[in-house]
């Protein structure tokens, strides 16, 4: 499926990768192999783990990232200091609880929206 946006919902442990178009859905998981226990509450990247989610979202043109925690940021600096494709996708972090895959579908179709209705480029804002 030729998809112009993606959706992430990420934590340390899986994310979903939700590509859509006008019309339909098509969601991957990815899970993590490592089960570190965190020090103080903070689980470190885990590099593996990110190079799937970038490989998932490999010809997506915009990206929207969202989670609870620290994740979804450490994710978009991995795409930045390692050279992929989707570091340029990326358009926005936004910080979520734990919503349905059709939740945040339904909150990446209404933040992709305005931008669509303008043909406007939200990595160019």
């Amino acid at each position: 499926m030729t998809t112009f946006h993606a959706v992430v919902w990420m934590d340390h442990s899986e994310a979903h990768v939700l590509m859509f178009d006008r019309e339909h859905v098509e969601a991957q998981r990815v899970k993590a192999r490592s089960h570190h226990t965190p020090k103080h509450g903070h689980v470190g990247a885990d590099k593996e783990f990110f190079n799937q989610v970038a490989q998932a979202l490999e010809g997506v043109n915009e990206v929207l990232l969202t989670g609870p925690a620290n994740a979804k940021i450490e994710f978009r600096d991995f795409c930045k200091h390692n050279v992929h494709a989707v570091d340029k996708a990326v358009v926005d972090v936004v910080t979520t609880d734990h919503p349905s895959d059709a939740q945040v579908v339904a909150m990446a179709r209404q933040y992709f929206l305005k931008f669509d209705q303008q043909a406007v480029d939200p990595a160019q804002r």
